[in-house]
């Protein structure tokens, strides 16, 4: 294990203080710190063959990362021009720009694409021995790439270079991200230098790159125009898995939305007569290998709950790495990563499957977002709670065995992200990423002042442990649940909701309060007791909107409110319904639907 642990006094004394709020005389396992570890720029040249078949836990291919410098700025030049019908490459970059995910779906059509040519070089130009360098003819095909992050001003690009055309360091599949919405612009490649110095863990090669645009399909040529910095990813795919030692032949799924149900209607092998490949990958897209028999019969195994779940952890997955990559989400307050952003990976020859990290951008975000005053996260998404909506990682939770792993890993992760690492990182990131983020095109985008992004250098440090208390917290608290549907008949309010889980076993109470508000300031009538189901007289005027708010609450008197969420202002109110009265005093409940 890379992760070596020495005792540090001061952060043993720091870290008992911080725990004693929550637990007193907790295991002092967070003492035992780290004085050295290993660096991207340290690590060692480790061989790998060409098709490996792991059948223990992932380990990444170190070598890749010893000529990069983490904190070094490629220059790219980037000339689009319109293409051809064939290539689906006759557009303009503003029509390029112009739409985001959800306007394809609404259009019915694949993303535009626009013929481009990419060169790296550096600010005085393309770079003699680089990629595109004396070239004049378009080497690549550029569209924007993301889901939910195609809505902002600023888009993301794939870059995809044509065979025979030359590559980037070995990729050929360029994806270049804005971060618009992350003030400070490094938390994606901070998360992943972190990783690299993990064991447990697989990261992705990144980069910081200023990118340059001259726009050709508007019949005008006005040379390169500015575009900002962005972070270009490695893309995980065949070749990446080479690259990185593992199988390029296994499977490979990034996850759009999928929380381990068995989606009948959508999950369905490649062969089958009603297989929808756009049905498919509304949950995740295909990869690696087009065979999909493996991956439904784990599925099917993970929703079989006369199979105990350390069983299916056995045959099916390797503790160590879903424990590692868990602890590192929840450490870095990577919330968004319950039912996306990630990869399912499998082997060849092999049962077993691997969660692979990607889009960390959202990670040390919780300062940031109260200083923006954005409610986007919270309640029931902080700690093991985040993870209890998805089958297989909620069956994980409630063994035993996987709770006691999870927790070694937390507190292994918890000693390698010291502040003093974590200060060196971020200080270093912020010299070359601020002069970007308050001149030029960012400028007009940056969410923070100056002094704010100072700020933030300061407390992210510290963020950690921040995340880990959650953590403790939510392993004391009742796990959240659903609420049902809401009827309304003859004056009498129905309701019903999931019961609650405790890790104590102890009695969890329901409050529901029914008020005209979601700050609930406006409380018209309150319901308390064991049960799960309500079923009460009460005066609901037609066409007025209401608010239902669920909360349980154990013995112990620690609380947790529901899933259900209601959206007002861009900011998220959780463990509530929204409902409005009909004027027949029928019932329609104010769904929202995620983008």
């Amino acid at each position: 294990m890379k992760i070596s642990r020495f005792v540090s006094m001061f952060v043993l004394i720091v870290a008992l203080i911080a725990l004693s709020v929550f637990q007193d005389g907790y295991d002092a396992a967070i003492t035992e710190i780290e004085q050295q570890k290993r660096t991207p720029s340290q690590v060692e040249d480790v061989s790998f063959a060409q098709d490996t078949v792991l059948t223990d836990n992932i380990s990444d291919n170190y070598a890749l990362y010893i000529n990069d410098d983490p904190y070094d700025v490629v220059t790219m030049y980037l000339t689009v021009r319109k293409g051809n019908a064939a290539e689906g490459t006759d557009h303009t970059w503003k029509e390029i720009n112009s739409y985001s995910d959800s306007d394809y779906k609404d259009m019915g059509v694949d993303r535009y694409k626009v013929a481009g040519l990419l060169q790296v070089g550096d600010e005085n130009g393309p770079s003699f021995g680089e990629l595109g360098y004396g070239e004049t003819a378009p080497n690549a095909t550029v569209n924007i790439r993301g889901q939910t992050s195609t809505r902002y001003d600023q888009k993301n690009y794939k870059i995809e270079i044509k065979d025979n055309k030359g590559d980037f360091r070995g990729q050929t599949t360029i994806a270049l991200n804005k971060h618009e919405m992350d003030g400070l612009r490094f938390r994606n490649k901070l998360c992943f230098d972190l990783m690299t110095g993990i064991d447990q863990m697989m990261s992705l090669r990144t980069q910081f790159v200023h990118l340059y645009v001259n726009d050709l399909t508007d019949g005008t040529d006005d040379g390169f125009e500015d575009y900002g910095l962005y972070t270009q990813v490695e893309q995980l795919n065949k070749t990446a898995l080479k690259v990185h030692g593992l199988n390029k032949s296994g499977y490979l799924y990034k996850i759009n939305y999928f929380e381990f149900y068995r989606y009948e209607d959508a999950i369905k092998n490649v062969d089958d007569p009603d297989f929808d490949l756009d049905l498919f990958e509304t949950y995740m897209e295909i990869k690696g290998s087009n065979d999909n028999t493996k991956l439904i019969k784990m599925i099917e195994d993970v929703n079989d709950y006369t199979i105990p779940i350390d069983t299916i952890l056995e045959k099916y997955f390797n503790i160590e790495n879903l424990t590692y990559w868990m602890a590192f989400q929840i450490l870095t307050g990577n919330v968004d990563t319950s039912s996306r952003n990630f990869y399912l990976y499998s082997p060849v020859n092999n049962d077993t499957w691997y969660i692979l990290s990607w889009d960390c951008d959202d990670s040390f975000m919780v300062t940031e977002r109260e200083m923006r005053d954005v409610i986007e996260f919270g309640g029931w998404q902080m700690g093991i709670s985040n993870y209890w909506g998805n089958v297989l990682f909620q069956r994980c939770l409630k063994s035993d065995k996987f709770r006691a792993a999870l927790d070694a890993a937390i507190r292994d992760e918890l000693a390698y992200m010291t502040p003093e690492r974590l200060r060196s990182m971020v200080e270093s990131y912020s010299k070359v990423v601020k002069p970007y983020v308050y001149t030029g095109i960012d400028s007009l985008y940056t969410p923070l002042t100056s002094e704010q992004y100072d700020t933030l250098l300061n407390i992210i440090p510290d963020e950690p442990q921040y995340y880990y208390q959650e953590y403790l917290k939510s392993l004391e608290q009742p796990q959240p649940f659903y609420i049902g549907e809401i009827t309304y008949e003859n004056g009498i309010l129905s309701c019903g909701w999931d019961p609650s889980y405790d890790f104590d076993s102890e009695t969890i109470t329901y409050t529901v309060k029914i008020a005209r508000d979601y700050n609930l300031n406006d409380v018209i009538a309150t319901y308390e007791g064991v049960w799960t189901t309500i079923s009460e007289q009460i005066q609901l005027d037609p066409g007025g909107q209401y608010f239902i708010s669920i909360t349980a609450t154990n013995e112990s008197g620690y609380s947790q409110g529901a899933f259900d969420y209601y959206i007002a202002n861009d900011s998220y109110y959780y463990g509530m319904k929204s409902f409005f009265v009909n004027l027949d005093g029928s019932i329609t409940e104010d769904t929202y639907v995620e983008e």
